[in-house]
């Protein structure tokens, strides 16, 4: 994971650059994707948002999570249904392990992932252009409480 102070100086940094308005509610909400480590959904954001700013619109998360997409640093991950989850601390492909019970993500070290797709497109012909890798499984909490 990257370090969460780090990548909140960095968001920050490439927003001022684009001279976008910097208010309380979106240094917050910058501060939350860049050390969250479990891929909130926008709603989660929000709820924990307007726990500090109780004014705040869930169009502002909106508005925030689309402008942070569209520059590249928040990576919007869909399993189906409505719920897409966001990860701002590593916005770019990477592995996820998904529980399919409590709908918890993590991102587990892969060794070798770094070069999976350049080996594929080597031995394919293809030109990768973005690629996902998920696994579906049940958390180890889960599986506890099965046996419970």
């Amino acid at each position: 994971m990257v370090d969460p102070e780090l990548r909140f100086n960095e968001l920050l940094e490439k927003l001022r650059a684009r001279q976008c308005r910097i208010t309380p509610q979106r240094l917050a909400l910058l501060r939350m994707l860049a050390s969250s480590e479990n891929h909130p959904t926008a709603m989660e954001l929000y709820e924990r948002l307007r726990e500090q700013y109780p004014t705040t619109s869930l169009a502002t998360v909106y508005k925030t999570l689309n402008l942070l997409k569209e520059m590249g640093e928040v990576l919007e991950l869909s399993f189906g249904g409505d719920d897409h989850r966001y990860d701002g601390n590593e916005p770019f492909p990477h592995p996820h392990l998904i529980c399919v019970r409590c709908h918890s993500i993590i991102d587990p070290d892969v060794p070798g992932f770094e070069t999976l797709a350049e080996d594929i497109a080597a031995n394919s012909g293809y030109k990768i252009i973005s690629h996902r890798l998920d696994f579906f499984g049940i958390c180890p909490k889960c599986q506890a409480e099965e046996l419970d």
